[in-house]
């Protein structure tokens, strides 16, 4: 049998909207990916990430993930940190496309400018975990009941997040 060719990983596009809006809904309608209930629309997706580094992975002409930094504030004091997101299709999960986005985005972050990125992860979400922790991102802290969920199985219980961290060896900080 040969073996799947590896994802692409390109710069999204106006066109991926709808597809990107998809793939996020279904990570959020798990209820493990995030306090958000509904996903974003193309424009306030763009919005959201666009301002940081973003990237989507396509098998054949299928987009099958996307993965994103976006800064944690505008603040000038956190210049250079930001927050990673990554989403695969469910169809497509187990196939090393998460690994691949952020194999892919580390680096683009750095040439960015970033210096730490982060992740606030459910615990629960232990494919997620396991794929930051394998990207080099080191757990730095809990934040216990930090918030309610208000949909799904879960709603009205309130969540702990697992905040993970990846310094550059690229981007030093001053």
């Amino acid at each position: 049998m040969t073996p799947e060719p590896p994802p692409v990983i390109r710069a999204p596009k106006p066109t991926d909207g709808p597809t990107i809006t998809r793939i996020h809904q279904a990570g959020l309608a798990t209820g493990q990916a995030s306090f958000r209930r509904d996903a974003y629309g193309w424009d306030d997706w763009w919005a959201a990430y666009g301002p940081g580094v973003s990237q989507v992975a396509v098998l054949g002409d299928v987009l099958v993930g996307w993965a994103a930094v976006a800064p944690i504030s505008d603040r000038c004091t956190y210049a250079g940190v930001g927050e990673v997101s990554v989403y695969v299709d469910p169809n497509h999960g187990g196939r090393g496309i998460g690994h691949a986005l952020l194999n892919t985005l580390i680096p683009a972050s750095e040439a960015a400018g970033y210096w730490t990125i982060n992740a606030q992860i459910f615990p629960e979400n232990t494919n997620s975990l396991a794929l930051h922790e394998k990207a080099g991102f080191s757990h730095v802290g809990r934040r216990v009941k930090i918030g309610r969920m208000g949909y799904g199985p879960m709603a009205g219980q309130w969540r702990d997040v697992l905040l993970l961290e990846r310094r550059s060896a690229v981007v030093g900080i001053d």
